[in-house]
């Protein structure tokens, strides 16, 4: 006998979803799901990506913005549908032109990124999600990711929440006053969207396989320092995305001392030392971000720039 949906709700939000349901076996049928691609240039990688994801869900639509390393061709040959997305340099960017312009065959989309891909347990997680009818009673789920930093999975220290998974008809990504803020463009920035309805989180998480460089995420985190110093410096577009933020987000924006407090909360607290120097130079190079943006911030405030 299925729980209420008053306790479902209660219990997809902390994870224990998966619980209430006997050990017979899971649907084969695809995920009544449509996955976003979102890419630029990720032919080094889009075949492994769409391959990960291929047979698990209904549809999956890449959309691209002008790609020119082959990106669209590669796509093309595994049968899997472009759509071209280039910006105006105006609202909506990426996510929010695709709720509103990209036609899928489900309600329900699941946005990532060219190197992201399904863990078994979020894969037999969403089979069993969609096996009921009542995870209609949610506007959205967050999350999870593994990360891979330096060669390593990370399975410890800070944890990035995305709100992925959503009713298109029932989300939406705030416009923001940043449109003159350096580091983001296209894209919307690191805040969620805004859910009518229910939010859940599943306890399953999509691996952010990332093997390009070490110094391409440093030369991204660059640009994203650029964004939030940006934020920090105008009060109003800061408001406007701390109100966006997941609650963990909401929490660090406000910390006094974030790079030091950020290494304790991600080496110490949340175990980052068990993933060996990997953990360590995880934890080190995000309280090297933080300090980016809090440098930057005085440096805007104090005029520095000549």
């Amino acid at each position: 006998m299925h729980p209420n949906i008053s306790d479902i709700a209660l219990q997809v939000m902390t994870g224990a979803i998966m619980s209430n349901y006997d050990s017979t076996p899971f649907m084969q049928a695809p995920i009544p799901v449509t996955i976003l691609v979102q890419t630029k240039n990720e032919a080094n990688g889009i075949q492994a990506c769409l391959s990960a994801w291929k047979g698990k869900s209904e549809e999956i639509i890449v959309v691209d913005s002008l790609s020119e390393d082959g990106t669209k061709r590669l796509v093309t040959e595994m049968g899997v549908q472009v759509i071209n997305f280039s910006w105006n340099g105006r609202y909506p960017k990426k996510k929010q032109w695709q709720l509103d312009n990209v036609n899928t065959k489900n309600e329900w989309i699941l946005f990532i990124d060219a190197d992201e891909y399904p863990t078994a347990e979020l894969v037999e997680e969403l089979q069993q999600l969609f096996s009921d009818e009542r995870v209609n009673q949610f506007a959205a789920f967050d999350i999870s990711l593994n990360y891979r930093f330096a060669g390593t999975v990370l399975k410890h220290g800070h944890t990035v929440v995305k709100r992925c998974l959503v009713q298109k008809s029932l989300v939406d990504f705030p416009e923001m006053n940043d449109l003159d803020a350096p580091g983001m463009g296209e894209l919307e920035g690191h805040y969620q969207p805004s859910a009518r309805g229910r939010v859940g989180k599943l306890r399953g998480r999509i691996l952010h396989d990332d093997h390009d460089p070490v110094r391409s995420w440093f030369d991204r985190h660059n640009k994203y320092s650029d964004w939030e110093a940006h934020l920090h410096t105008h009060p109003s577009a800061r408001r406007q995305t701390r109100k966006a933020r997941s609650l963990q987000g909401r929490f660090f924006d406000r910390l006094p001392f974030k790079p030091v407090v950020f290494f304790v909360y991600s080496y110490v607290i949340r175990l980052g030392f068990a993933d060996g120097r990997a953990g360590f130079d995880y934890a080190l190079a995000l309280s090297f971000y933080y300090w980016q943006i809090q440098l930057k911030v005085r440096e805007l405030k104090n005029g520095w720039i000549t």
